[in-house]
């Protein structure tokens, strides 16, 4: 699936809003000042929306060509990936879009430039046929293994916004993992942090506990030996700079990734006395 970027808007349209106006100034004569004003407000929310729309077009083109073309694919095909995700059953509702633009916003910090390109990959997305295995072959083709694991990191956070997970995501999670690729045990200390901070009725000691050793992909109880050697692992993989190349929000993901390492090695570290 081919990414294109969106091409700077001409100004067709630009005048068609003063040509009314000047229409309707001119013929005021012939009107009522009532039926004036009406047309008037009219016309100038028909300018207003175009004058937005216009606007909007130019911001995204605009950004587009600020990043690169590994980013802008890189957030085209994790989009397209998302919606296809949220249109499994049949049907994409307007809380799953809003949790998705929500995730852009608030995980990502996207601002309102990058917002409004968002909105514009959902909105093609809702209507591309391309089909979820294609767009995950696709970014196979493309990404390496260390940008594989911050789509799927990027999935289960989108996931993991909602109260309830339901065991259909935590299935397509794993399907999509196995699609790319993802050694089970790197994907166990994915999905394992999120599972464990969702457990349900636990004592918050334990839990944070548990989730420690999930952040390393480990069992509880997993000696330091293999703390030792689960974060050495990690911490190559999840190094900012191997995926700095996609873009800054991806890279700020990657350094929030090293800094829960990071904290689950110290903690586990002081526990068992090393």
């Amino acid at each position: 699936m081919e990414y294109k970027r969106h091409e700077q808007p001409g100004c067709g349209g630009c005048f068609l809003p003063l040509l009314l106006l000047i229409f309707l100034i001119g013929g005021v004569k012939g009107l009522g000042l009532l039926a004036f004003i009406i047309l008037f407000l009219f016309v100038g929310s028909i300018g207003a929306f175009l004058a937005f729309t216009y606007y909007v077009k130019r911001q995204i083109s605009a950004y587009e060509k600020s990043q690169t073309e590994t980013h802008n694919t890189f957030v085209f095909l994790l989009v397209n990936i998302l919606v296809k995700i949220a249109k499994v059953d049949g049907k994409v509702t307007r809380d799953e879009v809003k949790a998705i633009r929500h995730f852009f916003q608030y995980n990502l910090r996207y601002n309102q430039n990058q917002l409004f390109w968002v909105k514009e990959l959902i909105k093609e997305a809702l209507v591309s046929t391309d089909s979820l295995d294609s767009l995950l072959q696709d970014f196979k083709q493309r990404f390496v293994y260390e940008p594989r694991l911050i789509l799927l990191e990027l999935i289960y956070q989108v996931f993991y916004t909602n109260e309830v997970v339901s065991p259909e995501e935590l299935q397509m999670a794993e399907r999509i993992g196995s699609y790319l690729e993802i050694s089970a045990y790197d994907h166990r200390s994915i999905a394992a942090k999120y599972k464990a901070g969702f457990k349900a009725g636990a004592p918050a000691g334990e839990v944070a506990e548990e989730k420690y050793y999930a952040i390393l992909g480990l069992a509880p109880g997993a000696g330091f030996a293999e703390v030792k050697a689960a974060y050495r692992k990690l911490s190559m993989q999840y190094h900012p700079d191997k995926v700095s190349h996609l873009g800054e929000e991806f890279k700020k993901v990657a350094e929030e990734k090293m800094k829960e390492i990071n904290n689950a090695y110290d903690f586990l570290e002081r526990k068992l006395g090393q």
